[in-house]
C-alpha cells in the first residue's frame, strides 16, 4: 500500500507538472481569466479539470466553470455530471443541445460521424464561452492526440499540421488551449482509473472502431513498444522545425535564403477526425 500511494503521488506530480511546463510554454492561462473548461465526461476532461483546479488553487487569480454539453444520446446519464461537479464545489453549467438526432440524421449508415459532431459541439460551446464571459476555453487534448492528428494530415490531407497546444479562433473572438498537450494519454488512463472518474462513455465515437485515428493510434502504439520514448522524440519534432529544409515556398524564400513573413492560419472548421 506505501509502494502504491508513492507511485500514485508520483503519477499525479507528473500530471500537474507536464500541465504547468504547457502553460508556461504557451502562456496559457493570464491573470483575470476566466477558462470554460469543456467537460465530455471522458478521462482526458476529467484529468484536465482536476489539473487546472489544482494550479486554480495554487495561483489564486483566474477563474473556472465546467461546462459540459449534454447532446442528447440515448441512455446519457444526466445526473452523473452535475452531482460529481456539485460534489467538487466547481462553478459549472450543463449545455442541453439535441446534436446527437441531427448528426444521425445528416451522416449517412457507415459513414463518419466525428467531423459534424464536432462542428456542432465546436458552435455551440464557443456561443456559451461568449455567454459565460469566458477568455478561455480549455479542451482535454493530450500528446497522442496531437502526434495522431499531425499523422492523419500528413497521410491524408497533404500538410504538415496539428493540434497547437494555444490558438485563436478564426474569427478572433476566442483563444483556445489544450493544458494536457504534454500529458502521456497511459498516464491520464492509469490517473483515471485512480481517482475513479465517473466516465460517461460516448455512443457515437465508441461505435466506430475503424476510424483511421484508431488505427493511427495504434500505429504509434507498435512504434512506442518497439522504440521506446519514439513519441517523446515525435513530440519535440512539432517545435524543432527548419522551413529552410522543407518544400513550403510560403515559408521559405528559396531565392534569397531567408525566412518569409507569414502568418501562420489554424484553420479549426476543418480539423481532420478520420
Amino acid at each position: 500500500m506505501e509502494k502504491e500511494a508513492f507511485e500514485i503521488k508520483k503519477l499525479t506530480k507528473k500530471i500537474r507538472k507536464s500541465v504547468w511546463k504547457a502553460h508556461e510554454d504557451f502562456q496559457m492561462i493570464e491573470k483575470g481569466d476566466k477558462v470554460m473548461v469543456c467537460l465530455s465526461g471522458g478521462k482526458d476532461s476529467y484529468t484536465m479539470l482536476d489539473a487546472l483546479m489544482h494550479m486554480q488553487l495554487v495561483r489564486k487569480d483566474f477563474e473556472i466553470v465546467a461546462v459540459n454539453l449534454d447532446q442528447k444520446q440515448p441512455g446519457f446519464p444526466e445526473e452523473v455530471l452535475p452531482n460529481y461537479l456539485e460534489g467538487l464545489g466547481v462553478d459549472f453549467k450543463i449545455i442541453e443541445r439535441d446534436t446527437y438526432s441531427i448528426v444521425k440524421e445528416k451522416v449517412p449508415e457507415g459513414k463518419t460521424t466525428c467531423s459534424l459532431c464536432s462542428r456542432l459541439r465546436r458552435g455551440t460551446l464557443y456561443t456559451a464561452a461568449e455567454e459565460l464571459g469566458c477568455t478561455k476555453i480549455a479542451l482535454g487534448h493530450h500528446r497522442e492526440d496531437i502526434l495522431e492528428t499531425f499523422f492523419l494530415n500528413l497521410f491524408f490531407s497533404g500538410k504538415l499540421e496539428s493540434m497547437p497546444p494555444k490558438y485563436k479562433t478564426d474569427d478572433g473572438k476566442h483563444v483556445v488551449i489544450r493544458p494536457l498537450a504534454y500529458c502521456k494519454e497511459a498516464d491520464i488512463i492509469e490517473y483515471s482509473n485512480h481517482m475513479q472518474f465517473p466516465i460517461i462513455p460516448c455512443n457515437l465515437c465508441g461505435s466506430q472502431p475503424n476510424l483511421q485515428r484508431q488505427v493511427v493510434k495504434q500505429m504509434l502504439k507498435k512504434w512506442e513498444e518497439t522504440y521506446n520514448d519514439r513519441n517523446e522524440i515525435m513530440m519535440n519534432a512539432l517545435s524543432n522545425i527548419s522551413p529552410s529544409h522543407l518544400l513550403d515556398h510560403d515559408l521559405y524564400d528559396f531565392v534569397n535564403y531567408e525566412m518569409k513573413k507569414k502568418e501562420l492560419h489554424v484553420d479549426d472548421k476543418q480539423q481532420i477526425e478520420l
